[in-house]
């Protein structure tokens, strides 16, 4: 609004100078580029974010599998570890070394983080393993993924009014550079008698 309003308070101001008209032109353009382009990229960053977050949604989610684990013991060090995606974060899991089949078949054993707190030999638990039966991670969910996918574009947006607001200032910056440098020739034409002249000293 201050770039439509100094547009409208220079235009017939006998006042005006090029570069106060300048600098109104900046701030508008500016002005328009952020309620217009930093939008519309952050609408499509977002967008090709979320078509790639989902994609790897469904392929995790048809690779990774849910089997159960059998507990074999109890190993000695059982570190605090909150899975901050189903967890409160006082859930205690104890590290195990467990039996589990993968989904082909195989037999498989390892150490695992059972969400146990006092785990003993022949408990269940859950795990998640890749199609092998190696263990991965937790499968990405649609709404993590889509919440990620806002971030990218908010992100995006947020960034692209930072560089078209840090652009206009150092354009206004420069042209008051310049105007300074041109008074200072002015001043410098004047002469040291400036204040003297035509009273006849």
């Amino acid at each position: 609004m201050r770039a439509i309003s100094g547009l409208w308070r220079w235009r017939h101001n006998p006042l005006r100078r090029g570069t106060d008209l300048a600098e109104a032109w900046v701030a508008l353009l500016a002005l328009l580029l952020i309620l217009v382009v930093a939008p519309v990229l952050g609408s499509l960053v977002g967008t090709v974010a979320q078509d790639v977050l989902q994609r790897s949604v469904r392929e995790q989610a048809h690779s990774r599998h849910l089997v159960t684990a059998t507990v074999v013991r109890k190993l000695d060090r059982s570190p605090l570890e909150a899975d901050p995606e189903t967890s409160s974060g006082r859930d205690v899991r104890s590290r195990v070394f467990a039996d589990w089949t993968a989904p082909d078949g195989t037999r498989r054993h390892g150490a695992a983080m059972a969400e146990l707190k006092s785990p003993h030999r022949g408990d269940h638990f859950t795990i998640w393993t890749d199609p092998h039966g190696r263990m991965v991670a937790r499968p990405l969910d649609s709404a993590t993924a889509t919440t990620h996918a806002v971030l990218a574009g908010l992100g995006t947006a947020l960034l692209v009014v930072g560089l078209v607001e840090g652009c206009r200032r150092l354009i206004v910056w420069r042209m008051v550079r310049r105007r300074y440098a041109r008074w200072d020739q002015a001043w410098d034409r004047a002469g040291p008698d400036w204040g003297r002249t035509g009273t006849g000293c």
